[in-house]
């Protein structure tokens, strides 16, 4: 018995001083400025991006589309389920294919079913944006969609240095959230979009695992700022901002999600 409450212990301690993983609702395609428009391949997946850890399941999203020069157009109806592998498991997800048109920004915008976190006891809603531009010819990107938990850029969020500071506002039903808590993690592992799957070998190396996931918060206007240090995908979280806050009974964490990408000077 005395050896069972040694291991039992033990056990407890390795749980505690594992590293907290951010969940976070990616909506990724491999470039999101591109010279002109084509086919672009999408994928939504909900895991957790630096570790390439944990993908939870997917339920079928509720709402998913795109908003180019003012107009909204249903997307679906277009979307597949597929299997996203990451370092840990796989898990239910989602793709697309969407034919970009002529120039300017494309706003994509997803609203999932809320997630059960077990571990939590809470569900776990995260609304998310990504926008790709054509061309350089800015029209949507500071617009905002009108989602009920959003976060409004204040810089292109596709045209962005390593070095470059990223700012947004973060939102609820259209006002700002004073003080809120963002997340900030990393693409760390390459997805590879044939395969459905991130790539084992991670580009950076976290000293502690405050590194993992990082924390910031707006001020009483909202407003958010973030220096990037690492050209790639940077994904903003900011926490339970929503007005939902339940769901079959139980808390509901209604996010608001937007990925940016960096790029080097060359």
């Amino acid at each position: 018995m005395k050896k069972m409450m040694i291991v039992l212990v033990g056990l407890a301690a390795m749980i505690l001083a594992a590293p907290a993983m951010a969940h976070f609702q990616m909506v990724y395609t491999p470039e999101s400025a591109l010279e002109k428009a084509k086919p672009i391949d999408l994928k939504l997946v909900f895991t957790h991006p630096f570790e390439a850890g944990h993908t939870m399941d997917m339920g079928k999203p509720k709402q998913f589309f795109v908003v180019r020069k003012g107009r909204k157009k249903d997307l679906l109806d277009t979307l597949k389920p597929i299997q996203w592998t990451s370092l840990t498991n796989s898990g239910a997800a989602y793709e697309t294919t969407y034919q970009l048109r002529g120039m300017g920004d494309n706003v994509f915008c997803l609203v999932p079913s809320p997630y059960y976190e077990a571990e939590e006891d809470i569900y776990i809603q995260q609304i998310t944006k990504m926008v790709v531009n054509t061309a350089g010819f800015p029209t949507d990107w500071d617009a905002e969609v009108g989602l009920p938990a959003e976060i409004v850029p204040l810089d292109k969020p596709y045209g962005l240095w390593t070095g470059n500071v990223f700012r947004g506002i973060v939102k609820s039903d259209g006002k700002p959230v004073p003080n809120a808590e963002i997340e900030v993690e990393y693409m760390n592992h390459r997805p590879l979009p044939s395969h459905n799957a991130f790539a084992e070998k991670a580009e950076v190396e976290a000293p502690q695992d405050a590194f993992v996931t990082l924390t910031i918060k707006a001020n009483a206007g909202g407003e958010f700022a973030f220096g990037i240090p690492k050209s790639g995908w940077w994904g903003f979280c900011a926490l339970g901002v929503g007005p939902a806050d339940a769901h079959k009974g139980k808390e509901l964490s209604q996010d608001a999600v937007i990925w940016v990408q960096a790029k080097d000077m060359k």
